[in-house]
């Protein structure tokens, strides 16, 4: 049996990288290169580079106008115009044009009065070099033009051109191949339909598109097998092929198939195994040495999870990468940002959060987005990503931290933030926003009906989507409304009434018709989190039916969307779960009709007039939206987009 691997002692992701830069001799490891200076920008000196020509290269007119001699000028007066003769005493110049021989002044055009062909008039002399560009103005020959280990820009490869600089010597591009690992990673180039188990990889791509961006010539390889002795000639080929880096995307952990710092130590020095930070903890770096056949390369093992391999591409990757190459790291834009939600977190280990932000008011508030190395979509929701203090215990609710904004911060006036239940109309909307000509972003915080009241009292979202049955009184949200959020004047806009019921596998298996059959013992149920309005409607339920929650196999397994509650019931995980009747028929599952109930929007009435508030319910209240929510399955739109009043359950 393999072996597991045991973690060395985890180092703050700084120290890492300059653990790695004290172990690399970077003037050694990149050799340099001569191109086309047409081709420069974004390349490093390799030394200075002196001008060839000067620029100008002869005196210039700098305007449109007459050349002239400033002496033969000097006469000139307003009361008194001065005549000049063409050929002798002046010659018509545009600008760009050779000084004639003998003149060292320009006369604008508009300053000149011409009596004929040959005769022009000035009310004002010229004093010497006036509007001329004289030779060497811009750059003298021989000069230093620009430094050795100077980043080049687009305008300095104008001035190079134009000092005769045709070819530049620049550091050499740094090399990295990326080789991702794992018996059960299919190769994203046959289209694969992943099986049980299986995996599509997608690390290598994002390495790819990060790599470009930091300048780096960057390449893959197809997944290597979970072998070790397969992996470590993957790694001496890649570094037969002249790379400086080389990646190897998971193995890295400390499972028994994690072979990477085996093979690290096989042919180097391992400089650190874990960071600490979370996700990101299992990377790993090491130093190639002589047994490799190329020594004082870069090995990097980065973590297989998603969010995990992307700390270490911005944490690890990115800042040495930069050093190698001479370029300036990146410095991401921060904001301070007030957290929408409690956040815990574990000491000892720096933890990033990814959030949804926006600007509400004065502030930008931000609610945090499912956490997890696995969870890839947290990525293409965030607009920024927050790191809890290693010494910290979490956030709360409220509190500011500062934060690396992923999106222009000019961004965060187009986001409408919402935290409350899921529905998958939002998902819907925040597609038809992005359509509009003036596009709007919808982050969603899947809090539950109750969190996002919560929200809303603490200032934290723009509006929250709830669904709250009060049996009481036969209402929905505004008896919640009373309680949590009084003193706060809300306005609430139906979006939806929509079908709740369970959701059970096709066929319906377990022929599962009503709430007493989540009394079967041969059924496996999943939950909805506390406060979450489903949640509410299953208890509710369950009362009426006499069953308590202990009776129900699974009432504690919680899941946070409908869409998960109906991928559970799909793979099998449980056999049913209370949901909509959208989440069913999207994953062709059955359905158990349940209660119908109003999905309404609880907007702070004081953002009601806010530009974002006002063109989502505009576009609600169209016809073509409206028939899309229908199309969906199991809503009605019947009072879609209608300003709700207590007491009008659902009759509308």
């Amino acid at each position: 049996m393999s072996k597991r691997n045991i973690y060395l002692k985890t180092i703050p992701p700084e120290k890492a990288v300059q653990r790695a830069k004290e172990a690399l001799d970077r003037n050694g490891l990149l050799s340099t290169e001569t191109i086309p200076t047409h081709l420069a920008a974004g390349r490093v000196t390799a030394g200075p580079i002196i001008a060839r020509y000067s620029s100008p290269t002869f005196h210039s007119a700098a305007m449109d106008g007459i050349a002239v001699r400033a002496d033969d000028t000097f006469q000139a007066r307003e009361d008194e115009p001065l005549s000049l003769s063409r050929g002798t005493q002046f010659e018509f110049v545009n600008t760009g044009n050779p000084l004639p021989e003998g003149k060292n002044a320009v006369v604008m055009i508009e300053n000149v009065v011409q009596k004929d062909a040959d005769t022009v008039r000035i009310e004002a002399p010229a004093f010497p070099w006036q509007h001329v560009r004289r030779i060497g103005e811009d750059i003298v020959a021989t000069e230093l033009l620009i430094p050795q280990n100077r980043e080049l820009a687009p305008c300095d490869v104008g001035a190079l051109l134009s000092a005769g600089i045709y070819e530049v010597e620049v550091r050499e591009r740094v090399r990295a191949k990326f080789l991702p690992t794992g018996d059960e990673v299919l190769n994203f180039l046959d289209k694969p339909a992943p099986g049980a188990g299986q995996v599509i990889e997608s690390n290598s791509q994002v390495f790819m598109a990060y790599a470009a961006s930091w300048g780096v010539d960057a390449g893959w390889s197809t997944p290597v097998a979970d072998d070790e002795d397969t992996l470590r000639t993957a790694v001496l080929d890649a570094l037969s092929d002249g790379n400086h880096i080389v990646i190897v995307g998971a193995g890295s952990s400390a499972g028994s198939k994690d072979f990477s710092r085996k093979v690290f130590e096989s042919i180097g020095t391992v400089l650190v195994h874990g960071i600490s930070v979370m996700p990101g903890k299992p990377t790993l770096l090491a130093v190639t040495d002589e047994r490799s056949g190329h020594p004082g390369r870069l090995l990097v093992g980065a973590p297989g999870y998603p969010v995990s391999a992307v700390v270490c591409h911005e944490k690890i990757l990115a800042p040495l990468s930069s050093w190698l190459q001479g370029t300036a790291a990146s410095e991401p834009v921060t904001a301070d940002v007030v957290l929408a939600r409690k956040t815990p977190s574990k000491p000892g280990m720096r933890e990033a959060i990814r959030l949804a932000a926006g600007r509400i008011g004065d502030r930008i508030v931000a609610a945090p987005l499912a956490r997890g190395a696995g969870m890839i979509t947290t990525l293409t929701k965030a607009q920024a990503v927050a790191y809890i203090p290693e010494e910290s215990e979490g956030v709360d609710q409220g509190e500011t931290l500062a934060a690396e904004l992923l999106v222009p911060k000019a961004d965060l006036d187009r986001v409408l933030v919402h935290v409350g239940s899921h529905d998958n109309t939002l998902d819907l909307l925040a597609n038809e926003l992005m359509g509009l000509a003036q596009p709007l972003r919808l982050v969603s915080s899947h809090a539950g009906s109750m969190g996002g009241l919560t929200a809303l009292k603490a200032g934290s979202a723009l509006f929250a989507g709830a669904h709250l049955f009060d049996p009481d009184s036969g209402d929905f949200n505004f008896p919640f409304i009373e309680r949590y959020l009084e003193g706060l004047d809300v306005t609430v806009v139906n979006l939806a009434i929509r079908h709740q019921g369970l959701i059970v596998a096709k066929g319906n298996p377990l022929n599962i018709q009503r709430v007493d059959s989540l009394k079967n013992e041969k059924v496996t149920f999943i939950n909805r989190q506390r406060g979450a309005g489903t949640r509410i409607l299953l208890d509710h339920h369950l009362k009426e039916a006499g069953i308590k929650p202990t009776e129900v196999r699974g009432y504690d397994n919680e899941e946070f969307t409908h869409m998960a509650v109906a991928v559970n019931v799909l793979t099998g995980a449980a056999d049913c779960g209370l949901g909509i009747f959208a989440a069913a028929k999207a994953l062709d599952l059955d359905f158990v009709p349940l209660a119908h109930e109003r999905y309404d929007l609880v907007i702070p009435t004081q953002y009601v007039d806010d530009p974002r508030i006002t063109t989502l319910l505009e576009l609600i209240r169209t016809d073509g939206v409206q028939q899309k929510i229908a199309t969906l399955g199991g809503y009605e739109t019947d009072l879609t987009g209608r300003v709700m009043e207590p007491g009008m359950g659902l009759k509308g």
